[in-house]
Order: C-alpha cells, then sequence, then structure tokens
C-alpha cells in the first residue's frame, strides 16, 4: 500500500512570539475577500494562543464604480485606494494594526521579508514578477520572518485555482504514518506553458455588467473560501495532504491538487 504525502508547516509558525508577517498581493475580486479571510484566521488563531498575523496589502489601484459588487466596496469609497480602504476597515473591525502600501509588488518596490506571500494578481507577467522577487530572497537566517510560503489564486470567468508553495526546501519531521515532503514548486515553474496561454485579460471594466462579462460574479469569493480554507488547516492540523485545489463553477465541480 503507497505511503499518503504529506507537508508539514515550518515549525517557527506554530508557536511563533510575534506576529507571522504576510504579504497580500492585489486587493480585488479575490484579494479583497482573502483579506477578511486572513484577519478572521488571525483573530481566530490569537484566541487560540497564537500570536496569528501581522498582514501588508499591496495595491495601487483605485476603486471605481464598476468594481462594486464583485469586490466588496461602497459607493462613498469610489475613487480611494483600494489598498487603503480596505486596510482602514480591517484594521477599525479587528482592531489590528495592519498595512496598506499602495504600490505594485515588483523587484524595484519590494523591500524586506514576509513568512508567507499570497498573490491575487490578474497577469502572467505579475506572477513571474513576484516569481523573480521571491527567487531572490535570502533565506539564510531562520526567523519569523524566513520566507516560507507563497500562495498564489488565478481565475478566468467561471474556473481557477488556488495552488501553494514553498519558497525553499523546508524541513521535515519523521513521519511513520506519511512520506513527507519538503519542496513544493511555484506555480511559475509547474504550470508555466499554462499560465501563458490562459493569460487573463486585466484591461478595467468601465461596469459592473462588463466585469461580469470576464469574471463571474462569485468565482473570487469561492476560490477565497478555499484557499483560506487550506491555509487554516495547515496552522491547526500542523500539515496538509494537499497544495491546492481546481474549482470549476460552470459544472460546481473541484479537484484537489495532491502532493
Amino acid at each position: 500500500m503507497e505511503t499518503k504525502k504529506a507537508h508539514f508547516i515550518a515549525p517557527e509558525l506554530l508557536n511563533p512570539t510575534n506576529p507571522i508577517s504576510v504579504c497580500l498581493i492585489g486587493a480585488g475580486g479575490t484579494g479583497s475577500q482573502v483579506l477578511t479571510g486572513l484577519a478572521r484566521m488571525s483573530h481566530s488563531l490569537q484566541q487560540l494562543g497564537h500570536a496569528g498575523f501581522q498582514v501588508s496589502l499591496w495595491d495601487d489601484d483605485v476603486i471605481t464604480d464598476a468594481n462594486r459588487g464583485r469586490q466588496l466596496f461602497a459607493e462613498c469609497e469610489v475613487g480611494l485606494s483600494k489598498a487603503t480602504a480596505l486596510i482602514t476597515r480591517t484594521n477599525r473591525f479587528f482592531g489590528t494594526a495592519w498595512k496598506a502600501i499602495e504600490k505594485p509588488f515588483t523587484t524595484d518596490t519590494a523591500t524586506g521579508r514576509n513568512a508567507i506571500y499570497i498573490s491575487c494578481v490578474d497577469s502572467t507577467a505579475a506572477r513571474f514578477g513576484i516569481s523573480q522577487v521571491l527567487d531572490d530572497l535570502d533565506l539564510s537566517t531562520h526567523r519569523t520572518d524566513t520566507p516560507r510560503y507563497w500562495m498564489d489564486f488565478g481565475n478566468s470567468k467561471d474556473i481557477g485555482q488556488v495552488i501553494l508553495s514553498s519558497i525553499g526546501k523546508i524541513k521535515q519531521p519523521k513521519s511513520e504514518k506519511f512520506d513527507t515532503v519538503e519542496s513544493m514548486p511555484f506555480v511559475t515553474e509547474e504550470f508555466a506553458e499554462l499560465l501563458h496561454r490562459s493569460d487573463n485579460d486585466d484591461t478595467p471594466s468601465c461596469s459592473l455588467a462588463e466585469a461580469l462579462e470576464k469574471q463571474d460574479l462569485f468565482v473570487n469569493s469561492v476560490l477565497a473560501q478555499m484557499g483560506c480554507s487550506l491555509l487554516w488547516q495547515l496552522f491547526r492540523k500542523g500539515y496538509t495532504e494537499q497544495r491546492g485545489v481546481f474549482v470549476n463553477l460552470g459544472n460546481f465541480r473541484t479537484v484537489p491538487l495532491i502532493l
């Protein structure tokens, strides 16, 4: 009988002294809902004795009327920075001190290190840019901000995927139950050809009706819930047997990405 594979979370993330630094890239349809998921997760972890998260949200876009409906923005927020509006709301609601960064995440702007990177971007070029930043990170020192994971969200009209990758190799404990996996490839390595073939049109929509022709109303929220659930289980169980999921809302099917 074949032994199941599993990846055990980097040990310093299980019981850290300080909140775990999380870099969330993109504050659109998926990113806005992932932010809420992270806030709920951080609060719940703190209630369980964990230090929770410290999140920085990167996005240089502003809110338009076409964003309302698919994304969680109010009429009074039109014209404001997406990142600032969302972080301000989250901080007020949850009592956090998370940060909004009104810049694109690039090799020129990205500074510091984060334990977890989460990308909710619209284009293949943006994903490969993030991959380049992560490839250049210093992994030599082992602290709670040592870069460990990259979770990428992507979707088209009614299909999408969430894929968890490791940044470098993560030492695994000995296990009699599982065949442990210390490295999970970047989405840009594993699915490079697919990404180039299915690159999304990231041209801004002029209305909600036009936006809904590009992406269905609930595809972003479904993916956000799936990805946050995967991250939550990784923290709660300490390991995962899946590293992602493919979702098709057209026929209501989900397929896990097994290690």
